[in-house]
């Protein structure tokens, strides 16, 4: 089987909605809803503002209860018939992220084994035929072929084959029936 590895942050899990509703709940903004979906929070945001974001998301429980993102389940479930599924999480960059991510995966993705979880900082150790990530950095020191997930902060590149949500991971992924 071909190994396809999975990022978790803005890939499996919808973080971005969660940091969304943060910042519009509890700073002091003039920013809507709107102004998250085609502008990075990091160009958006004062850099004290930053600063305390990354705090709040390095506090015990803040992945915990994030979203899955529509249609990952069902699709990364089908897609676990056909490929060895593994998931990479840079959980070095937020320590206190480690029990909250591994119970998220336990949680929503059951049918993955913990085996087959990785926790790192650079995803260029990663040895798999695949990497969907949104993050553009980790695709380009990864050595099979990357996928990037639209997010955000990777909508003006172009260096990879991108996909905007589950449903094209499907179609790019699943045999047709």
């Amino acid at each position: 089987m071909l190994r396809l590895t999975l990022d978790m942050d803005d890939v499996m899990a919808d973080t971005h909605k969660k940091l969304v509703s943060i910042i519009l709940k509890d700073f002091n903004t003039t920013l809507f809803e709107k102004d998250f979906v085609s502008t990075p929070i990091r160009e958006l945001l004062h850099p004290k503002q930053l600063t305390r974001l990354r705090k709040i998301m390095n506090e015990p429980g803040f992945f915990a209860d994030i979203e899955v993102k529509q249609d990952a389940r069902e699709t990364i479930y089908k897609l676990s018939h056909y490929y060895e599924i593994y998931v990479a999480t840079a959980a070095m960059e937020f320590p206190n992220s480690f029990k909250d991510k591994f119970d998220w995966l336990q949680k929503h993705f059951d049918f993955i084994p913990w085996s087959n979880i990785v926790f790192c900082g650079h995803k260029s150790i990663i040895h798999s035929d695949y990497l969907i990530d949104d993050q553009v950095r980790n695709l380009d020191a990864f050595k099979g072929e990357g996928i990037l997930f639209s997010a955000t902060h990777n909508l003006h590149d172009k260096s990879h084959r991108r996909v905007a949500n589950w449903k094209e991971v499907a179609e790019l992924f699943l045999p047709n029936k």
